[in-house]
């Protein structure tokens, strides 16, 4: 393996692959599904790309039968979507007593995911492959990212029940303007730092503007 650590498999919340057809028989080794994605890792950072990737020669790599990785897997793309995930890491916990601190853990766990992709060649490779693949792509974001983004909504929706933010907009745009900073600095200016400190200021600045207004005293 690389340098880069590699984190575990499948963000929390991301649920079942949609992809793979219900498993049954006997349980999957947690080895062998190790082992092939490690495989498809290692071919990737020797430089094939997910066009010249194929179930045999993964298999091949792995040390496995063919029929090993198809039990595991119908085809490529649900294959890379495993891959995908086990370079992400899970979802921090919230506690739920606080929306200020479930925010500042949700876009701190933006701004890891900023520093690991910038120091890990592997992961830029393998984004860059699976973003080249649009249905690929989209159906990680509908596995994954989208259960990011709802983690954040519930939270959103848990400060407007409380009191804690607005209810006159719509939570989608206040979602926007907690994570639009992190995602700007991260993804369009990569030569910014992300400092530690950088998900409470965002948090703690954003918070201020969209805190409810008092109401006019009656005339």
């Amino acid at each position: 393996m690389s340098g880069a650590a590699r984190e575990p498999a499948a963000a929390a919340g991301a649920g079942p692959d949609p992809v793979a057809p219900e498993r049954r028989g006997r349980p999957r080794s947690a080895a062998a599904d190790s082992a092939i994605i490690e495989a498809v890792l290692r071919l990737i950072e020797n430089g094939a790309s997910i066009g010249e990737l194929s179930m045999e020669g993964i298999a091949r790599e792995a040390g496995v039968g063919k029929a090993t990785v198809y039990r595991r897997w119908p085809g490529k793309d649900a294959l890379m979507l495993d891959v995908m995930r086990s370079l992400d890491a899970p979802l921090p916990p919230l506690d739920g007593d606080s929306v200020r601190d479930d925010l500042v853990s949700l876009l701190e766990f933006l701004r890891r995911r900023g520093l690991a992709k910038r120091d890990s060649a592997l992961l830029r490779t393998v984004v860059s492959h699976v973003q080249a693949h649009p249905e690929l792509w989209d159906e990680y974001h509908r596995t994954v990212v989208r259960a990011r983004n709802d983690a954040l909504l519930a939270v959103l929706r848990r400060g407007m029940a409380n009191g804690e933010i607005r209810t006159d907009r719509p939570v989608d745009t206040l979602a926007d303007l907690f994570v639009g900073p992190m995602l700007s600095r991260v993804v369009l200016h990569q030569w910014k730092d992300l400092p530690e400190g950088l998900a409470e200021d965002i948090v703690d600045m954003v918070l201020d503007g969209v805190r409810p207004r008092p109401q006019a005293a009656a005339g």
